[in-house]
């Protein structure tokens, strides 16, 4: 076989994929001098690939007329099929390339190499075809294998990004010569309206502006080349769903960034799956690919942020746009500038491959657009929220922190961006948000508490009550999660939304609760974080001032529910320097049983007392004459507590004002 090789040479890439095969299958032999005759047959059809695969034509394929010694008629024959056939070829390939033997796969790397070097073949089309089964080779136990793979792959991408920059300028010149013809257009349009304008200067117009349509449109290596990134995204994406090939998803990682730079409106449509899998990742205990990970989460995130909000899409175009950009010159004018040279290499480009390849997929027309093709894909290509939000919420379950508050920062963002496609109250994505409230995370509750903060701060009210209904039927349902988070989920929600919105409307929620026990408790917990929480000092301000009209109303909303719970209540008054009425629930008090319960609560009490909340009420002792409630509220807590500290600290405040009550008591001579 060697030898009719190199008698033969072009002719045997007839059957090239019998002899691919059979190599193939000879490169893993076990036989050490059957492996070398094959190596030795594999360089020399090597070599005959490499000078001959894109333009050698067969004997065969030659027409009748054809003499063997005319060389130049059979290069002029360029319809005539080539020798050797990629379309046949790819199929052969796509089988082959799931092989595990690490001598066959490096043998398929080779070839691979090989012929994506020879560059009117433009291998890189049929990229789809085999990427899946040549990342699997990067996690191959032979380090050969693996150091060839990734070369190889390097120069895919690297190929790629190159198409891509050829493109984009052709594009941008393209831009540039409509928009200088239109100003030239302008121009004649304006000069027409002057009488003095001659024919023979329209007719110098128009052969001016001919000329430069016909000028600038050399062929360029690559401009004809079509990248089905559909088809590679989701190879890509499918290969990110193997968290324990590590290089496989390292590497698909990589491309996904790199596909972010040259056709970020061809991943968008992939977001959802890419979420889904790169969140993971972000976790990894292995530094390069949570890099990895880190920079693709950056990059879509902010691509997708630069999309047009909802406001924005639903914005009518200008009318104009669309004219302009229908007027931009003829795509196929490329090709023909090409084809109309005198190139054997550009000639051999017009096989069956090609006619496949100019009827592009809606996911390959961005290689080579107009003006308008873009804007069309601007307003088609657009996030599937639903996807998104669904796979963020199933990131909830995962059991690494990073991960799940990776999700939630994904939804804040995309609730921000779009509210009206993303969370709504009757779907299932509210309680899986009310559940994460229970994460042991303090992290991932106050990324929750933020984004359930920001919904019901972009919605109506009904939704902003069912929240706060529905937080108080959590607490009442998982009592650990209030007495464990409830300061928390209180405060943040406190700090993000208003204090009093959220204060009144718990209050009336718990006004009508029916579960005793659960109110007291609910109650104290919300006077507590009323008293202390720096959150709602505004809240605190407000009902000290009663002589309003809005202090009295919040002082009434809130009294309502705090009667659930006696001290509470006395609280509340303290606060709002309701003296007397604080003065008589003292009195009825006595009518209870004071539980051990409710005297901690009151000993808690005397400590806040002391505390820098209350320290207009410490310096209202002074004034007895104007306060005479508070000094009986202060005794009436003393008699209420037993021995303790609380109650010595209490004892030794009364006394240090003791003497001025006294002098202000006494009868004046």
């Amino acid at each position: 076989m060697y030898n009719i090789a190199k008698v033969a040479k072009g002719e045997i890439l007839v059957y090239f994929n019998s002899i691919f095969d059979q190599l193939c299958k000879l490169g893993a032999d076990s036989e050490l001098s059957v492996k070398n005759g094959a190596e030795l047959l594999d360089r020399l059809v090597k070599d005959i690939v490499s000078e001959s695969a894109a333009s050698y034509v067969s004997i065969l394929e030659a027409p009748p007329e054809f003499d063997g010694d005319d060389k130049v008629s059979l290069g002029e024959n360029s319809h005539l099929p080539t020798a050797f056939s990629l379309p046949r070829f790819i199929p052969l390939l796509k089988e082959r390339i799931w092989v595990i033997n690490p001598f066959t796969r490096q043998f398929l790397v080779g070839w691979i190499t090989l012929l994506d070097s020879i560059p009117d073949l433009e291998l890189v089309t049929y990229l789809p075809d085999f990427l899946g089964g040549l990342l699997k080779f990067l996690s191959d136990q032979n380090s050969d294998v693996r150091v060839a793979t990734q070369t190889c792959l390097d120069k895919f991408l690297n190929e790629i990004k190159r198409i891509a920059r050829i493109k984009k300028g052709i594009l941008e010149s393209k831009r540039s010569k409509e928009g200088a013809k239109r100003k030239r257009q302008d121009s004649i349009d304006s000069e027409s309206i002057n009488p003095d304008f001659e024919e023979g200067d329209e007719l110098d117009s128009n052969a001016a502006l001919d000329d430069d349509d016909g000028s600038g449109e050399d062929w360029i290596p690559g401009q004809d080349v079509e990248i089905n990134y559909k088809e590679i995204l989701q190879i890509l994406t499918a290969t990110l769903d193997s968290p324990l090939e590590e290089d496989c998803l390292l590497e698909s990682l990589r491309w996904v960034v790199e596909f972010l730079d040259i056709c970020p409106e061809e991943v968008l449509p992939f977001t959802p799956k890419i979420l889904a899998h790169m969140l993971p990742a972000m976790a990894s205990t292995k530094e390069t690919i949570h890099q990895a990970a880190t920079r693709v989460n950056t990059c879509l995130m902010d691509y997708v942020v630069s999309l047009s909000d909802d406001s924005e899409l639903s914005q009518p175009p200008p009318p104009a746009q669309p004219p302009q950009h229908l007027s931009t010159s003829r795509l196929p004018v490329l090709g023909e500038k090409g084809t109309e040279g005198n190139n054997s290499n550009r000639a051999s480009l017009s096989s069956s491959r090609d006619l496949d390849l100019r009827s592009p997929t809606p996911a390959q027309g961005r290689s080579i657009s107009t003006p308008a093709d873009i804007n069309i894909t601007q307003t088609q290509a657009d996030l599937d929220y639903a996807a998104a939000v669904n796979s963020l919420t199933l990131l909830f379950l995962n059991d690494h922190e990073a991960t799940r508050v990776a999700a939630l920062t994904w939804l804040i963002m995309l609730h921000r961006k779009a509210p009206r496609k993303v969370l709504a109250f009757n779907d299932g994505t509210f309680p899986a948000l009310l559940k994460t409230l229970s994460d042991p995370s303090d992290a991932v509750v106050t990324k929750d508490l933020q984004l359930l903060s920001q919904i019901s701060r972009n919605t109506e009210d009904d939704y902003f009550a069912n929240f706060m209904v529905n937080l108080l039927q959590l607490f009442s349902t998982d009592r650990k999660l209030l007495e464990t988070r409830g300061n928390l989920i209180i405060r943040q929600l406190c700090l993000s939304l208003s204090p009093e919105r959220i204060y009144r409307t718990l209050a009336d929620c718990i006004e009508k609760e029916e579960d005793v026990e659960f109110a007291s408790i609910m109650v104290q917990n919300l006077n507590n974080n009323l008293i202390t929480a720096p959150q709602l000092a505004d809240v605190r301000k407000r009902l000290r001032n009663l002589e309003t009209k809005d202090g009295q109303t919040l002082f009434v909303a809130l009294f309502r529910s705090w009667c659930y719970n006696a001290v509470a209540t006395f609280s509340l008054c303290l606060l709002a320097q309701a003296y007397e009425q604080a003065y008589n629930l003292l009195q009825i008090f006595g009518e209870l049983d004071m539980t051990v319960n409710m005297l901690i609560q009151v000993d808690k009490l005397v400590q806040l007392i002391e505390s820098p909340v209350f320290t207009y009420l410490r310096l209202q002792l002074l004034e007895p004459e104007k306060y005479p409630y508070l000094y009986k509220c202060m005794y009436g807590i003393l008699m209420l507590l037993p021995q303790s500290s609380a109650f010595a600290a209490l004892k030794n405040r009364l006394n240090s004002v003791s003497s001025i009550g006294y002098l202000h008591a006494a009868p004046r001579t």
